[in-house]
């Protein structure tokens, strides 16, 4: 399929304004009875299945041979070309409660590699996109990573492993070895957002464990294109696959690593 590219962010952006518009109208309007468990603590809510059918749709109107990797969808598309990474509503645990942190995030792959991603913040009507070479932005203005020069100054974002909860003992122990080295850290319940934030410049750092490529596909190009650097556990390139992610500015990522090795090193992204 020969696309003209400069389509591709336009449609990314019609989408998640049509999925925000939903979100915002269904918020605190949500009952038990539209809301599912997929496992512990990880819900469902027929507002993430609206909002992913409303990507879909205004997707597949413009690119009918388009795939998908969607959330909440029961059929993982793992074949074609281009495909649509996209999570309808990341903070969904938030959404529920009324808690205001959740975004859209939705990103495209194009023969394996994330070329193009979209966050948006329906709340606060802040979108940060990214295309691979062209930079990254926040309304259409250009973002990047922070300057802070080192750790103690620095914020650092996170989530709790609630996918993995054999791994918490660990996990507190590298929050324990962190929290003593760095200004502060925040955990907000969407790691799309905190990426997001990461690019531009809200915060320094973010390290996570068990997210899924729909987490983190859309705010790893914003990421990169910002200037910060993403790898995994291990300090490799398989933080889709593994969805251990340490993500930072230059300054401080290989200080950030150091201690997730320091306590993960043997037991996961070797």
């Amino acid at each position: 399929m020969n696309s003209d590219k400069s389509e591709f962010i336009g449609v990314a952006f019609r989408a998640a304004m049509l999925a925000g518009e939903h979100i915002l109208n269904n918020l605190g309007k949500i009952s038990q009875s539209d809301i599912d468990t997929k496992q512990a603590s990880d819900f469902v809510t027929r507002v993430d299945r609206e909002s992913e059918q409303i990507i879909i749709d205004a997707v597949r109107k413009k690119f009918p041979d388009h795939h998908f990797l969607a959330e909440e969808s029961s059929r993982k598309d793992d074949s074609g070309e281009y495909r649509w990474i996209i999570d309808p509503l990341d903070g969904t645990t938030n959404f529920i409660h009324g808690y205001p942190v959740f975004s859209v995030s939705i990103a495209l792959e194009v023969k394996g590699e994330v070329i193009l991603g979209l966050v948006y913040d329906p709340l606060r009507h802040e979108i940060f996109s990214a295309e691979k070479g062209k930079g990254a932005f926040l309304n259409g203005k250009p973002v990047k990573v922070s300057s802070v020069p080192d750790l103690t100054n620095s914020l650092v974002t996170t989530g709790f492993p609630f996918r993995r909860k054999d791994l918490i003992n660990a996990y507190l122990d590298l929050f324990k070895k962190i929290f003593y080295k760095v200004s502060d850290i925040r955990r907000a319940g969407s790691a799309a957002l905190d990426l997001a934030s990461l690019a531009s410049g809200r915060c320094d750092c973010f390290f996570e464990i068990g997210l899924s490529p729909w987490d983190i596909a859309a705010g790893s190009i914003l990421v990169k294109e910002a200037g910060g650097i993403i790898t995994d556990f291990g300090g490799g390139t398989d933080y889709m696959l593994t969805g251990n992610i340490v993500a930072a500015t230059p300054v401080l990522h290989r200080e950030i690593l150091q201690e997730v090795k320091g306590v993960f090193s043997g037991t996961i992204d070797k």
